[in-house]
């Protein structure tokens, strides 16, 4: 579970994001001409030069309907596409401050929806940065991780334990207790801000704020540039999480073997974050960070639901 104590009255002022972060590329301006007559149902156009009564134009490949693939440049597909609208409906309807991340790791395809750029206090998703430089410092001989520490590594990832992140923390933070945070963006979280300490400790994991975007960075370090053998270890923990941490990314469903790493805390206000990946071969990547839930039921719903919208059923 995650300590109760509330943060963010440290929490920098949120950075407004600028819309439409999906991917995009830009067509040609006839290109974008034909495909929006296609889509508006009428065949050939004339431009100039042009006989007004030439024989329609073959269908252009590429052109889809907007109502099919709603976002206009995205690489995800359409079906992908679809359930981003959706899903940004339920957000706008429930929790219109949340930020989320949704990638396709074999395509490429990636949306960012316009608050992935906020600045949030962390929570315990920072635990999964924790067990990601602890296992990046041992494998470069920087640190002798003992038998011990990597129980509790173990028991961070499971069951998002305190006691165990405070101990890994105070052990390996460095004479000048910056080890991990000057760590951190090097697995991608270049937006994370130390917010100070707490109780008697002057630089802590649970008083940090990032960004959804470096959620996503990290959980494509994790799945892409560390040790096979630490990537396989982390995945496997996060896939065989404790049931209480079973939200969020995991409404992609069972069948997509989910995994994720979760972070919440519920004083002064309820923030419910969750970072995992789903599909075969954790082909899909989501980052959800909601800041402003009602409670921790209403917060834990409703990021299962985006992510049983985005990923459940997917292959």
């Amino acid at each position: 579970m995650n300590r109760l104590f509330d943060l963010r009255a440290r929490e920098p002022g949120r950075q407004a994001g600028s819309p439409g972060r999906e991917v995009r590329r830009k067509p040609d301006r006839l290109a974008r001409l034909s495909r929006a007559c296609a889509a508006a149902g009428f065949g050939a156009v004339a431009f100039a030069g042009q006989a007004a009564m030439a024989p329609p134009a073959a269908p252009d490949p590429d052109t889809r309907s907007a109502v099919d693939c709603p976002i206009l440049g995205s690489d995800l597909d359409c079906d992908l596409q679809r359930r981003v609208a959706r899903a940004n409906a339920i957000l706008a309807a429930e929790a219109p401050g949340t930020g989320y991340v949704l990638r396709d790791r074999v395509t490429g395809g990636a949306y960012r929806n316009a608050h992935a750029d906020d600045l949030i206090f962390a929570a315990s998703t920072v635990k999964l940065a924790m067990a990601v430089d602890l296992l990046t410092r041992d494998r470069a001989s920087l640190i002798a991780l003992s038998a011990s520490d990597r129980s509790l590594i173990h028991a961070m990832l499971h069951s998002s334990d305190d006691n165990a992140a405070d101990t890994l923390w105070m052990k390996y933070w460095g004479d000048d207790h910056m080890a991990f945070m000057n760590d951190f963006p090097n697995y991608g979280m270049a937006d994370l801000r130390s917010q100070g300490g707490y109780d008697g400790i002057d630089v802590y994991w649970g008083a940090a704020a990032c960004t959804t975007n470096d959620l996503d960075r990290l959980m494509q370090f994790v799945l892409e540039k560390m040790d096979p053998a630490d990537t396989a270890y982390i995945v496997n923990e996060m896939q065989n999480v404790d049931s209480d941490q079973q939200w969020g990314v995991w409404g992609a469903g069972a069948s997509a073997h989910p995994g994720d790493k979760n972070g919440w805390s519920g004083v002064g206000g309820w923030v419910l974050h969750s970072v995992g990946f789903a599909g075969a071969g954790q082909r899909y990547t989501l980052a959800i960070m909601n800041p402003s839930a009602a409670s921790f039921e209403d917060g834990t719903a409703t990021d299962t639901h985006i992510a049983e919208t985005l990923l459940a059923d997917r292959e």
